[in-house]
């Protein structure tokens, strides 16, 4: 059920295509659970992509996996989560008009998002001097090395593309900030608040799936 908050927005913020705020509330979450859809698909893609040539190459999945970092991978999962929390409390604050929080929150998630990003350039970083960059810084001497690639190619790409949603988001939460500062989001409007925390949960699950495959399940 859609909060008060969200349904109830005043008519100020009702845009002229429109017929009543209720409309304009639907159609923000159309618009956005349809964007979901189809960054899922997307994803499923790589995922798909990845479970095929898992099952082609186990034991070279397996030597590859070995070179990334679980530690930091486990810290980023935990990171992502809290975000997630601060995510769902700006949502809240936003729907019941506490603008400090708002602000308070949507802060703690940008930062929390940071250290994400801040955490995969060192893990990018590592991988580049130890020559695990398909194309770019190629090192790997072994007998499974094409079957090697394939592992990182497929890392990059799918750990790549979360990344550059996580920079969308954290651009996305920045402006979300600004407009709080500004008291544009109140408890009869917060509509844009609550569609981010959408995306913002979303791009969190992704993460979730992506850390035990490539490395976790590539151990065994």
């Amino acid at each position: 059920m859609a909060s008060i908050g969200s349904v109830a927005a005043s008519h100020a913020h009702v845009h002229h295509q429109f017929d009543d705020a209720e409309q304009q509330y639907s159609a923000a979450v159309l618009g956005m659970w349809a964007f979901l859809i189809q960054e899922i698909m997307f994803f499923g893609g790589l995922f798909l992509a990845y479970a095929i040539y898992r099952s082609a190459y186990p034991e070279a999945f397996a030597h590859a996996s070995h070179h990334l970092d679980v530690t930091l991978g486990a810290f980023n999962t935990g990171v992502l989560i809290a975000s997630s929390l601060t995510m769902a409390l700006a949502v809240h604050a936003a729907q019941t008009g506490h603008r400090g929080q708002l602000v308070l929150f949507l802060f703690l998630t940008l930062a929390l998002g940071s250290t994400f990003l801040g955490v995969k350039v060192v893990e990018y970083s590592h991988k580049w001097h130890e020559g695990l960059v398909p194309g770019l810084q190629w090192r790997v001497d072994a007998p499974d090395a094409r079957q090697q690639l394939i592992f990182f190619s497929l890392y990059f790409a799918m750990t790549g593309m979360h990344a550059l949603h996580m920079v969308v988001g954290a651009i996305g939460l920045i402006v979300l900030l600004l407009f709080s500062l500004q008291g544009k989001y109140t408890a009869e409007y917060n509509t844009p608040v609550e569609m981010f925390g959408l995306y913002w949960h979303f791009v969190d699950i992704v993460w979730i799936f992506l850390f035990p495959l490539l490395y976790l399940f590539a151990h065994h």
